[in-house]
C-alpha cells in the first residue's frame, strides 16, 4: 500500500486562527476575539470596506505570517505522521510569500514535502496534482468543494467562521488531536479494506 499523501492548508488550520486578530484589533481600534468573526471574509465579518481591508491585509501579511502561532497540538501531530505519511501543504498565500513561509516553517520545526502557495482558494487542481489522500482545511466552502470533487475525506477544523452544514465526507474536528485520532481510525480503516485505490 503506498505512503498516504496530506493536503494540509496552513492559515488557520497549522496556525491558530487567532493569528490576525491581534493587528486587526491594532489597526482598526477593536477588540475582538474570534468569537466575533462569523463570517470567513473579514471585510464583511467586521464591516470594514473591501479595498480599505485588502490594502490593509496585503501590507501587513508579511507581519502576520512570520508571527503567527501554531495551533494547538499541530506540531507533535505533524511531527509523527512526517515518519508516515507525505505532507504537502497547499495555501491560498501568493506565491511572492514564499520565503516567509519557509523560515516560519523552520523556525517552528515543521517538517514537509512540498509547500505550494497557489495564491487563490481554488485548491482542487494542487490537491489532484499532487494525489492528496486526505485534506485538512478550515475554509467551509473549501472542505466542501475538495471532498465533492476529488472523493476524499476532509477535515473541518471547526471555527466560528465555517459553522455552515456540511455533507457527510467532510469531517469536524475541534483540535489537532482529534485530527490524529481520526486519522488512525481512517488508517487502520483502509489497511484492513481490499485496495481499491491505485
Amino acid at each position: 500500500m503506498k505512503e498516504k499523501r496530506f493536503g494540509i492548508d496552513i492559515d488557520g488550520t497549522v496556525t491558530c486562527p487567532t493569528s490576525l486578530i491581534p493587528f486587526i484589533n491594532e489597526d482598526f481600534s477593536l477588540n475582538i476575539t474570534l468569537d466575533d468573526i462569523k463570517k470567513y471574509d473579514l471585510s464583511e465579518a467586521l464591516d470594514i470596506p473591501a479595498e480599505r481591508f485588502s490594502d490593509w491585509f496585503n501590507k501587513k501579511e508579511p507581519a502576520i505570517y512570520s508571527s503567527s502561532p501554531l495551533a494547538e497540538g499541530a506540531k507533535e501531530v505533524l511531527l509523527k505522521w512526517k515518519k508516515q505519511f507525505q505532507l504537502f501543504f497547499i495555501s491560498a498565500r501568493r506565491s511572492h510569500l514564499m520565503d516567509i513561509t519557509e523560515q516560519w516553517f523552520e523556525k517552528q520545526d515543521i517538517l514537509y514535502d512540498r509547500i505550494e502557495l497557489i495564491g487563490s482558494h481554488d485548491k482542487i487542481k494542487a490537491a489532484k496534482q499532487y494525489g492528496v489522500d486526505i485534506f485538512f482545511e478550515d475554509k467551509h466552502d473549501n472542505a466542501v468543494s475538495i471532498h465533492e470533487e476529488l472523493r476524499i475525506p476532509v477535515l473541518l477544523f471547526n471555527t466560528p467562521y465555517n459553522q455552515d452544514p456540511v455533507p457527510e465526507g467532510v469531517i469536524r474536528v475541534n483540535n489537532w488531536t482529534q485530527a490524529e485520532q481520526w486519522v488512525d481510525q481512517w488508517v487502520h480503516t483502509e489497511k484492513t479494506l481490499p485496495l481499491n485505490r491505485s
